[in-house]
């Protein structure tokens, strides 16, 4: 597919659509997100380990719930019709959390929307370019702007909201995100691809032999990348939990006239580097390709781990010198801290999306996409259950720990490199 006068900015129509709608889509995610740890422990006054446990239940729960939603849209719903219907219980979800006696109800009605609306809006990137369009490989990383665009603005509005207006105020203005989703969904639907023809409705034996072929491997390399990322994301999700509650506590986020920064704003932070850095990694990674040295999707993603992993390193040490010397953390600090989290972060969160959906056999692209996130929810299961260790190790052995995983993971990445780079080269 080459450029035509109908395009945008470069760029199928259909591209904006699906950028602007998963935009608010974070919008409101995010937004409560960055609320959620606040409002268990300083409002329903819940335990630390418990709210973090809490906390990472839900954000599991939240990519879990899209391998469920991937299948039953592949096999019987029209991706449309999946969106749609996701984003609706979504709202109900996020206008729930207004209400104190319906937390866990509001909590899951989330997550089961989410399962149907997060793996059928990304799917149907790759239908708007044919397979030898160039733009089809950065398409991804432009609607990983998209993602952080709703993820930059939800803290700032949201979260202040929340902290000084009340959090069910903030909680409200989440579901008025996603109503927001729904009406830019349904505005631009005739930009947006046709569902492919369906290869599992003619009976098991058409899925067995499927994963018998080349899909079937392809399948099986993608869920071992899958569980490397499972890995990364138990030190990478401490951002929204953990990292959270050192801010509130151990940062010194005063600034000139007596300005206190909110918590919240820092987690602004990691989503405005995306916009700073996406162009740059972008046209770094193109001129690479031109000259045929583009590194492989696993190399890259193993060079985003080790850069999490020496970033907590570098603020483990910090803890353990404001422990010592019985002072907080400058706020600047943080703030280089997030910055080179998220630099790693453009390298494995993004170019692992593009993967899977380049990878993804016919027909069942929903599913593969749904795959990928599904490491989401083992992933925030870990770093759930590894935010409980907050209150016993203390920051300084917290941190580093979380760096040893980010680590971990670098290596498992480093050694499916030659796999992936074969696959790459077949599609």
């Amino acid at each position: 597919m080459t450029r035509t006068s109908s395009d945008w900015f470069g760029q199928p129509r259909g591209l904006t659509i699906l950028f602007l709608t998963e935009m608010w889509d974070q919008f409101s995610f995010f937004g409560m997100r960055a609320l959620l740890v606040l409002y268990m422990t300083k409002h329903l006054l819940i335990a630390q380990q418990s709210a973090s446990w809490i906390y990472g239940l839900y954000a599991a729960s939240v990519y879990f719930t899209p391998l469920f939603g991937g299948l039953i849209t592949d096999r019987w719903l029209t991706r449309r019709t999946a969106v749609l219907g996701g984003a609706t219980i979504m709202m109900i979800g996020h206008f729930l959390m207004a209400f104190e006696g319906l937390f866990y109800v509001a909590l899951g009605t989330i997550a089961l929307g989410n399962g149907l609306f997060l793996p059928s809006l990304a799917s149907q990137i790759d239908g708007l370019y044919t397979a030898d369009d160039p733009r089809r490989r950065s398409a991804y990383n432009i609607y990983y702007v998209g993602i952080n665009l709703g993820a930059f603005a939800a803290p700032i509005v949201i979260g202040t909201v929340g902290e000084i207006f009340g959090f069910h105020l903030g909680f409200a203005l989440a579901g008025l995100g996603m109503l927001i989703a729904i009406a830019t969904y349904r505005a631009g639907r005739r930009y947006l691809p046709a569902d492919p023809p369906r290869v599992l409705g003619q009976g098991r034996a058409d899925v067995g032999f499927t994963m018998r072929s080349s899909s079937g491997r392809r399948i099986a390399l993608l869920v071992g990348i899958a569980c490397a990322v499972v890995v990364f994301r138990g030190a990478y999700e401490q951002l929204g939990n953990t990292i959270s509650l050192w801010i509130d506590a151990r940062v010194d986020r005063a600034v000139s006239g007596g300005f206190v920064i909110p918590v919240t704003w820092f987690q602004s932070l990691n989503p405005m580097t995306v916009f700073l850095f996406s162009p740059v990694f972008i046209a770094a990674w193109t001129r690479q390709a031109k000259r045929g040295r583009e590194p492989s999707s696993a190399a890259k993603m193993a060079l985003g781990a080790g850069v999490v992993g020496i970033a907590f390193f570098m603020i483990s040490a910090l803890a353990v010198y404001a422990q010592v010397h019985a002072r907080s953390t400058p706020w600047p600090w943080m703030a280089a801290f997030i910055v080179m989290l998220t630099a790693g972060e453009l390298y494995i969160l993004p170019v692992g999306l593009s993967l899977f959906g380049r990878l993804a056999p016919a027909g069942l692209t929903a599913t593969t996409i749904a795959i990928w996130y599904s490491a989401g929810f083992l992933g925030n299961l870990f770093a759930g259950w590894l935010g409980t260790l907050w209150s016993s190790l203390g920051p300084g052995m917290f941190f580093a720990l979380a760096g040893v995983i980010a680590l971990l993971s670098a290596t498992l990445l480093g050694g499916l490199i030659p796999q992936v780079r074969t696959s790459e080269r077949s599609v």
